[in-house]
């Protein structure tokens, strides 16, 4: 049997979750006697929450409503843990940053004083996107839609709206709308995308939900196909770096570092980093292109040397090259490599 105070919050869990409980039912789900229910009923009770017992053949009990609630039966962890969240929430650009930073407000005053001042020690910073970036909001509702259609499986329809204007036809008719399998809906840079089969493509697509206005009714249901990789994070990952969904970088090198791994691995998100010595490490790092992979490993402010492959080495020649005529002020070199 578990200890009382566990008990306990296993008791208030129950109640706040369904209207009337019988009490015959709350013993089995609780594997008590109905007469510690009866006690531990009392206790709430002499707690200050206003537990109601109503009668009939399956008589039992109601939490009900009260104009305040008395400190919640949080631990210390689940406190730390939903303050973070309700923090954090006000960043998340899914259209609940007031009734995030309202909520936080209202746990707070409810909670027992110590657990409060734990609260108040924690200020979580949440970084938003840089000010001269896209800072989409998606209406909560949107959100709602999108994750009830993944949860029951049904295919959804929707408008789409791409960075630029929809484009219309010949006869002013706009873009029919979209038919998709939805899979995940997922948080990516600060911003909510939609995984989903394209019924009309027949292909993988990831939508960002702020362009998306679903239409109603949803479709049929469908039997979900399994993702490449067979993994959400992995597949969103290989989208975003530009590959094909295998979860490599299209243009993948290794040098090796005149600097410690420790102070490589800090800037380093998808890379590995190897230590080969006090101020030496091997770096595996990828990247949408080769120039682009030159520049990312240049700004370790380093030296180094290429291991391969050959397009990499290209890459820095061609990159040395640009930055010798921006550095005399000489009519740039056409480019050698894509």
């Amino acid at each position: 049997m578990p200890k009382t105070s566990a008990r306990l919050l296993s008791l208030l869990s129950l109640l706040q979750a369904r209207r009337d409980w019988p009490g015959a039912l709350l013993a089995e789900r609780l594997d008590i006697s109905p007469r510690t229910v009866r006690r531990d009923v009392d206790r709430l009770r002499e707690l200050g929450y206003p537990i109601v017992a109503f009668k009939g053949p399956d008589g039992g009990y109601r939490l009900d409503a009260g104009t305040e609630l008395p400190p919640l039966l949080f631990d210390d962890e689940q406190a730390v843990a939903l303050a973070i969240a309700l923090q954090i929430a006000t960043t998340t650009g899914a259209g609940i940053e007031e009734a995030a930073a309202r909520a936080l407000n209202t746990v707070r005053q409810v909670m027992p004083a110590r657990l409060r001042r734990r609260i108040d020690t924690l200020q979580v910073t949440a970084v938003e996107r840089s000010a001269n970036l896209p800072d989409p909001q998606v209406d909560s509702s949107v959100l709602m839609a999108l994750s009830a259609a993944v949860h029951a499986r049904e295919v959804l329809r929707f408008d789409y709206t791409p960075a630029s204007p929809p484009a219309e036809d010949d006869n002013g008719v706009q873009t029919p709308p979209r038919r998709v399998q939805p899979h995940h809906l997922v948080t990516w840079g600060g911003r909510w995308y939609l995984v989903a089969w394209d019924l009309d493509r027949e292909d993988w697509r990831t939508f960002r939900a702020d362009r998306i206005i679903p239409r109603t009714p949803t479709g049929p249901r469908f039997t979900p196909r399994e993702l490449p990789g067979g993994e959400v994070a992995a597949f969103v990952a290989s989208r975003f770096r530009g590959s094909d969904g295998s979860g490599d970088w299209p243009c993948r090198g290794e040098v090796i570092l005149d600097l410690p791994a420790a102070a490589v691995s800090r800037y380093t998100r998808y890379g590995v980093v190897e230590e080969l010595g006090p101020d030496r490490c091997r770096l595996v790092l990828g990247s949408w292109s080769w120039p682009g992979l030159a520049a990312t490993i240049g700004r370790f402010d380093a030296d180094f040397e290429v291991v391969g492959p050959a397009e990499l080495k290209d890459a820095f020649a061609h990159l040395a090259r640009r930055y010798a005529n921006a550095a005399t002020d000489r009519p740039a070199t056409p480019p050698s490599i894509p």
